[in-house]
């Protein structure tokens, strides 16, 4: 008899232990993960972003990059947009667009956003100067930014433009920005 209490008791005491145990591992991986704050780098961007119409005519270059949230090229390629956005913080914006949302709708058509990621460049003047369609690498995004910066413009051998003729279209005959109320959605849904 004293055999079964003793073994009951153990018994309890390793459900108890591996209770506290399974507790203490799962708090520990739930902070490791960064509790209920985690953020992806690509949800960082896209909280930092400023609104297309604000960013487009304070007259700073802007970047618009057009993503989605399942787009693992997307995020493969956040980390080194946050990198470049707070070298170039004050002197360059960085616009998330997510395709995905209604609200944008009419830039994704605009821009013949036909893949993500889509960068699209602008100048100081709000005046769109061409896109990169696909992941690109840190260097090459530096190269970008540093030259919508400086130059105001984006080198067509550094953009990989399917639609050439659109692009040149864009350039020489609209050079409108989106700052123009008929093209920009007025609501923030």
């Amino acid at each position: 008899m004293k055999d079964v209490v003793e073994s009951e008791a153990l018994d309890n005491f390793q459900k108890i232990f591996l209770v506290l145990a399974g507790l203490l591992l799962a708090s520990f991986l739930f902070f490791f993960k960064g509790g209920f704050s985690a953020k992806s780098p690509l949800d960082q961007l896209a909280k930092n972003s400023l609104d297309p119409e604000i960013a487009l005519s304070n007259g700073r270059p802007t970047v618009v990059e057009f993503y989605a949230d399942w787009c693992e090229a997307c995020r493969k390629m956040a980390p080194s947009m946050i990198s470049i956005e707070r070298e170039v913080i004050n002197q360059v914006d960085i616009v998330l667009l997510n395709v995905d949302n209604s609200r944008w709708e009419d830039l994704v058509k605009r821009y013949q956003v036909n893949g993500i990621p889509q960068l699209s460049f602008f100048d100081a003047d709000g005046v769109y100067q061409g896109r990169s369609l696909g992941v690109r690498t840190e260097e090459e995004l530096s190269g970008f930014i540093n030259s919508l910066k400086e130059e105001g413009t984006v080198p067509n051998s550094m953009t990989s433009n399917k639609n050439k003729d659109f692009e040149v279209s864009l350039l020489q005959s609209e050079r409108r920005d989106l700052t123009d109320s008929k093209t920009m959605p007025m609501s923030h849904a």
